[in-house]
């Protein structure tokens, strides 16, 4: 039941945040020199116009369809760590939290290659003129005949730089704010606590980094078209910082942290209320961290993962 909770609830936040993870990724990887979009408003005014409000949603078939088994994965491998770790404590929060971040990687990097690369086809025009993949698949399929399985794990590395601190801080995060705020059960602001701190902790994921982001989606995005300008991860920091500054570490981050609250918030919610319902509130612990399974008179609510892409 966690389990298809976890799916129902990523699913949740995918329709919610895509919107603005498709402008984050507009505004990284856009052309400094003739740039189309001057911020995070007009970027979605200019997508609006001219694509329609499904030029928002491009893309979004890759991140549904990699959903169930990154939440398999996160959800799996967390409370396994936990288990191993022994005690709950948010230094072992934090570690359980980077292997999963690490493991997930193998399914979460081609996800966002081909999201990536779905989101910024026919960028500005309604009606594509010319498609380069009909769909996420085709997307995959065609770059694994063009490039092999480097191609299909293009920007892994930063995938992984980002991924495995990124899910320690958030169940850190997450593991602190419960502990201040505490939650009992019958609490009539459970859930708003809950979904603060799901929120909260998705904010300060991110924050943490947000820099390899950038990095990340432009080495995705290099090469549609076939034409590459980066030949690797010190190549692509050293072009972006020379022609545009260390502020290039920051593009899209607006729209970032205005989706991050409400996806990890909708998830969190979801996932709270399809457990609830299917069991009911099992007698458990006072706060609402999660804890090791096997803790004997603890409540264990769901903790939520930041969909991969948070």
């Amino acid at each position: 039941m966690d389990f298809l909770a976890g799916c129902i609830g990523g699913a949740a936040g995918v329709l919610v945040g895509h919107p603005f993870d498709t402008v984050k990724v507009r505004l990284q990887v856009q052309n400094v020199d003739k740039p189309l979009y001057r911020g995070t408003y007009h970027c979605f005014q200019s997508i609006i116009r001219q694509e329609s409000m499904f030029g928002l949603y491009k893309g979004i078939g890759s991140p549904m369809m990699g959903l169930t088994f990154i939440n398999a994965i996160v959800f799996g491998v967390q409370g396994n760590a936990m288990r191993y770790l022994g005690h709950d404590t948010p230094m072992n929060q934090f570690l359980a939290g980077a292997a999963a971040g690490t493991i997930q990687c193998v399914i979460c990097c081609p996800m966002e290659l081909a999201k990536t690369r779905m989101q910024m086809q026919g960028t500005g025009e309604k009606k594509s003129k010319r498609k380069l993949y009909k769909n996420s698949l085709d997307c995959l399929a065609r770059i694994y005949k063009r490039e092999g399985l480097s191609g299909v794990n293009r920007g892994m590395v930063t995938t992984l730089i980002r991924e495995t601190p990124g899910f320690g801080v958030y169940f850190l995060a997450y593991d602190v704010l419960t502990r201040s705020i505490g939650c009992e059960p019958d609490d009539p602001y459970m859930i708003p606590k809950l979904l603060f701190a799901g929120g909260m902790s998705g904010i300060a994921s991110w924050l943490s980094t947000y820099p390899v982001d950038v990095i990340k989606s432009r080495l995705q995005a290099d090469g549609v078209g076939g034409v590459y300008q980066y030949t690797s991860i010190a190549d692509c920091v050293r072009q972006s910082v020379r022609r545009e500054g260390l502020r290039v570490f920051t593009r899209g981050l607006t729209s970032t942290l205005l989706r991050a609250f409400p996806v990890n918030a909708a998830t969190f919610a979801t996932v709270t209320l399809v457990l609830l319902y299917a069991r009911g509130v099992e007698e458990g612990p006072k706060d609402c961290e999660l804890g090791p399974p096997n803790t004997a008179h603890h409540t264990q609510l769901p903790q939520q993962t930041q969909a991969s892409s948070l």
